[in-house]
């Protein structure tokens, strides 16, 4: 179980509707996406999308009969900004839903909304709010991390909940869709923080510097010159 929506699950002007919010989005951050990267950092994202669309593969049980996987939007943003974590994720997306039918073509809107929208702004937002008020140092940025990605997730199911409030085409009632969707990915949530939490300090003790939320925390390399004695 996760957050990505099939086909004919929202109905047709609520689907445009995200798709339109959607496009605007991905447009905008391929702007962002700019100021974000250079020649060092690019690869990273292609690795960093990469890592996710593995991820994303992956489940993992969650509770009796349901199962959850990662989401990486709050992952993306710390490794590599937040415009082009938004663009990792929604590349993602696409491929899936092209390639493997994972959520719906017509729902693609809904899901970036969902995946990576929320789950960037939310997740790291809360990092990088999180890091203001904290110790500078890399135990904290672990720490920020994982609280972003743990209430991330179920950011991103409150988020859905309302869509489906708006067009939902089921006879579900919206108190059981809520119950449901937000009670379990409380617990994805979990899972989400552990493996975020877990990257983000591995990619900090071998290349902080390429971590792009935590900077700061990296101290650059100081040249000192020793007395030379005659």
């Amino acid at each position: 179980m996760g957050v990505h929506v099939p086909d004919g699950f929202i109905d047709a002007p609520v689907s445009a509707g995200a798709g339109v919010v959607a496009v605007a989005g991905v447009a905008l951050a391929l702007r962002g996406a700019r100021r974000e990267l250079d020649d060092r950092t690019a690869p990273l994202a292609g690795l960093t999308a990469a890592f996710v669309f593995a991820a994303q593969m992956l489940n993992f049980p969650v509770a009796a009969g349901t199962s959850g996987h990662l989401l990486g939007g709050t992952l993306a943003a710390i490794l590599v900004g937040p415009w082009t974590g938004v663009l990792c994720v929604s590349v993602v997306l696409l491929v899936q839903g092209l390639l493997f039918a994972d959520g719906g073509l017509t729902a693609l809107g809904v899901n970036i909304v969902n995946m990576a929208f929320v789950t960037v702004l939310v997740g790291y937002g809360l990092f990088r709010l999180l890091l203001r008020v904290l110790p500078r140092t890399r135990a904290a940025a672990v720490g920020a991390a994982f609280a972003g990605a743990v209430v991330s997730v179920p950011a991103a199911a409150v988020v859905f909940t309302g869509i489906y409030a708006l067009g939902g085409t089921t006879d579900v009632s919206i108190g059981k869709v809520a119950a449901a969707m937000i009670g379990v990915h409380v617990l994805i949530g979990i899972g989400e923080a552990l493996i975020t939490a877990l990257t983000v300090s591995s990619v900090l003790a071998v290349r902080p510097d390429l971590v792009y939320g935590a900077r700061g925390l990296a101290k650059p390399l100081e040249l000192r010159a020793e007395p030379v004695s005659v």
